[in-house]
């Protein structure tokens, strides 16, 4: 590889580093070609990058940045990075997925917001909510004091017709 196209990745990797709400990085070695395109199509229908980078040219990217120091000895071996750019769990559910599933896809580390996860927090970070779920979540509650006002006001109002049903009744006797 020459020199241009080494300094072309760092730069790649470095942005999309910069750009990442979070960053999965996984060992793929023992994935056979089917195996390695339904992890690329599982990860892009999710809207997540994930990219084959040589474990140099990772680091160099990561240099340029700060607080990455920490994922540089999980730079061993065969290394797969996956970029989420709005989810920052929805890497971990694809990777758990694929790990239970074929026993070879293995989390070395995860990055988010420039916090550092070891492997065996996988399962953790799997089970986090989506970020479209926690919206969803924070609405609700937003939303059930409203509902409840609402149904106070309605309980009142029937209340109120069945009162006034009952004078009108009265007057009328």
């Amino acid at each position: 590889m020459k020199r241009i196209e080494k300094e072309a990745i760092i730069s790649e990797v470095a942005e999309k580093a910069s750009r990442a709400v979070a960053m999965y990085f996984a060992d793929f070695s023992g994935l056979t070609v089917e195996q390695e395109t339904e992890l690329r199509r599982e990860f892009r229908k999710s809207g997540i990058e994930y990219n084959v980078v040589k474990n140099t040219l990772a680091q160099k990217a990561l240099e340029q940045l700060s607080g990455y120091d920490r994922v540089f000895d999980k730079l061993v071996g065969p290394t797969g990075i996956a970029f989420s750019y709005d989810d920052p769990s929805a890497p971990a559910k694809i990777i758990k997925k694929y790990s239970d599933k074929l026993g070879k896809f293995k989390l070395k580390a995860a990055v988010i917001e420039k916090q550092i996860y070891e492997a065996a927090r996988l399962n953790e970070l799997a089970s986090m909510p989506s970020r479209k779920d926690m919206i969803a979540a924070i609405i609700g509650s937003i939303q059930a004091p409203a509902s409840g006002i609402a149904g106070a006001i309605g309980a009142v109002a029937r209340d109120l017709v069945y009162v006034l049903d009952a004078i009108e009744k009265k007057k009328a006797a």
